[in-house]
């Protein structure tokens, strides 16, 4: 009896909604579709991250505009042998349903499900992973030479977009490449948004670019006289100083990329799918670095995200009929508290300027720039600009308040270092997404900023336990000029606000205590405070009773304080959500160590060595045992009790 054959898999099991794509068994077969085909592949897809989004939400209108740009690669280029990196990867969900991951869409930015950026650990169609801008043309760049070194014959293409593009590294990496002249290729995506409208004089000569009508058409004899030309006179026209478009028509259009040694073209519709695909075929011809310029729309084919594509930039599960998403409103974030702090602080003193990179909106700075336009810098993706700018702002005799999500200030670590501590400027920096950021995963989360930062000589380092914590913190560090300071604030509410109290103002170096027991010692800071006072009162229903210690500061620790109650109680349990590796912890294990107190008495609870995968806060919490649950079963274990399942002392939190 003959072996059944089992079912090829395609891109897609649902021919109903997705024909195209379900009728193709394999990304190679992209190639082989006529444009008419390819057109309506397009169109499946767009509809597909419509359809799935709306469902997990996610990024939006940056994926909605990059769909024709991935369509035109998969056409285009043997992927993955070819290379294709994109930047940030938040603009790649096209690119992930063309190798075939839609019918796993449901899971994205899920607990173990996709990621909602590109990771090589999940297909082999992501040649580089990235959730930082800036990447893409770097990267690239190394695949081209690895290529050439190993003898290989492969294309590679970076895809960057027109905010990563003012990043520093993008410059760093056009520089090289032009001067070592290998080929590869840049293609821009330019939709003239990042998530806030771009900025600086690049958005101003794109805009330029943009500008000429006649570009099109030129880009279009380009195409045909590159087709044209036999293999020998097309290595030539590689070689040139000066675009193929630049030839046609002498024009300055272009040319800060040719003058870097890259071949213009464009700039080009991104949406017209045969001409993009006819330029990125005919560019495969040249020898030498080469630079597309394709425009597009952010929120490309849903009418709202068009026409804001700033607010659907990133979603939260929608009813797409609707065409409207509507966020509930919660109890105050954290980076709604120190928007509001930073206003207040700007009202009573006008030295205090803020700066952003790129991030208005995520840090809650978007009031502030309304009201204080004059007093508002934001630098674009360009966190290393943004430090040393903060630095010179503070030699100048400002104020400056440095906001930077925790993970993007990891950029600019040798500005801090070097431009700010060293030379004991006052900066003032607030790190939003400290800690676990949850959805966005390992390239997001705020894992290493008390590590890094409490490292650094005249460094102070603060922690709030709730949104009135870090507004009263706020004022402080306006007022506080004998260092540079930083807090770290998490993604999200406080989980203790019911409880929240400012027992005592804001002293440098001085420590909260909570509540006061006697049989263990709970240190906290930052987010776990609110997680040890939750594991104080279950510990209490079973007769343990536990002081709660709000550390406030990562550096200077409030030794004093720390180790006079730990010695009272005996034993502790300190815990961070940060690495545990050279974190708050360890800093207040040695001072106890220091101070004489047996270490065995003490457990650590932190994060792990190593990169945490994406999933909501609270799961993660519990799974990192960093909860009040973790806190509690390694208090039990220090009071030498029966040790119980903490499902039996109260619901779990994960």
């Amino acid at each position: 009896m003959g072996r059944s054959l089992e079912k090829q898999p395609t891109l897609s099991s649902h021919p109903e909604l997705y024909p195209i794509l379900a009728s193709l068994s394999s990304p190679a077969e992209i190639r082989k579709l006529d444009t008419k085909s390819l057109i309506e592949l397009a169109a499946e897809v767009r509809h597909a991250i419509l359809n799935e989004v709306s469902k997990t939400g996610g990024h939006f209108s940056s994926n909605l505009g990059a769909v024709e740009i991935a369509v035109a690669l998969f056409a285009v280029y043997d992927q993955p042998k070819d290379k294709v990196v994109w930047d940030t990867g938040h603009q790649a969900y096209a690119h992930k349903i063309l190798s075939g991951r839609l019918d796993r869409f449901g899971t994205l930015r899920k607990h173990k499900g996709l990621s909602g950026f590109l990771r090589r650990e999940e297909s082999e169609y992501d040649s580089f992973g990235a959730g930082h801008a800036g990447t893409a043309i770097s990267a690239a760049l190394g695949f081209a030479l690895a290529r050439d070194t190993l003898g290989q014959n492969h294309h590679v293409v970076a895809v960057t977009g027109d905010a990563a593009i003012a990043s520093g590294m993008s410059w760093e990496a056009l520089n090289h490449g032009g001067s070592l002249q290998t080929p590869f290729t840049v293609v821009l995506n330019d939709n003239r948004m990042s998530i806030a409208p771009n900025v600086g004089a690049l958005t101003n000569y794109l805009a330029k670019l943009r500008s000429r009508p006649s570009l099109q058409s030129m880009a279009k004899q380009a195409k045909s006289v590159v087709e044209k030309m036999p293999d020998p006179l097309t290595k030539v026209a590689a070689g040139l100083r000066h675009g193929i478009t630049h030839y046609l028509a002498p024009d300055p259009t272009g040319t800060i990329f040719e003058e870097l040694g890259f071949e213009y073209i464009g700039p080009v519709d991104g949406h017209d799918l045969a001409t993009l695909i006819e330029v990125l075929r005919n560019v495969k011809n040249l020898e030498g670095p080469t630079f597309v310029h394709a425009m597009t729309v952010k929120g490309k084919g849903y009418e709202v995200s068009e026409d804001d594509a700033r607010k659907w930039h990133a979603v939260i599960p929608f009813d797409l009929s609707a065409n409207e998403m509507v966020k509930s409103l919660g109890a105050k974030t954290y980076t709604q508290a120190y928007g509001e702090a930073a206003c207040e602080c700007a009202v009573l003193d006008e030295k205090v300027v803020v700066l952003t990179a790129g991030m208005p909106d995520g840090t809650g700075l978007t009031e502030f720039s309304n009201r204080f336009s004059d007093r508002f810098h934001d630098v674009g993706i360009a966190e290393q600009h943004a430090v040393t700018l903060a630095a010179g702002m503070a030699a100048g005799g400002l104020k400056p308040f440095c906001t930077i999500y925790s993970t993007f200030l990891q950029r600019g670590y040798d500005q801090v270092v070097h431009d700010v501590a060293l030379q004991n400027l006052p900066v003032r920096f607030f790190l939003d997404r400290a800690g676990l950021v949850g959805d966005d995963g390992p390239t997001h989360h705020g894992a290493l900023d008390l590590s890094f930062l409490t490292s650094i000589p005249n460094m102070v380092v603060l922690a709030p336990k709730d949104t009135e914590e870090l507004k009263a913190m706020v004022h402080w560090m306006a007022n506080y000029d004998a260092h540079p300071t930083a807090v770290r604030y998490p993604r999200g509410a406080s989980g203790m606000e019911a409880n929240s109290r400012i027992s005592d103002p804001i002293q440098l170096g001085k420590a909260e205590i909570l509540r006061e027991g006697s049989d263990i010692a709970l240190i906290g800071i930052g987010s776990t405070v609110s997680s040890c006072i939750e594991a104080a009162n279950a510990l209490e229903d079973i007769g343990i009773l536990a002081t709660v210690i709000n550390s406030r500061f990562a550096k200077p620790l409030d030794s004093s304080t720390l180790l006079t109650q730990v010695m009272k109680a005996g034993r502790a349990v300190i815990v961070e959500e940060n690495s545990k590796r050279g974190g708050f912890g360890e800093a207040v294990a040695a001072t106890l160590s220091v101070g004489g107190f047996n270490l065995a008495s003490v457990d650590h609870l932190g994060l792990p060595d190593h990169f945490v995968e994406h999933g909501t806060q609270s799961l993660l919490r519990h799974e990192t045992k960093i909860d009040a649950d973790a806190i509690v079963a390694a208090s039990l274990e220090l009071c030498g009790k029966e040790r119980r399942k903490v499902a039996e002392l109260r619901p779990s939190s994960g």
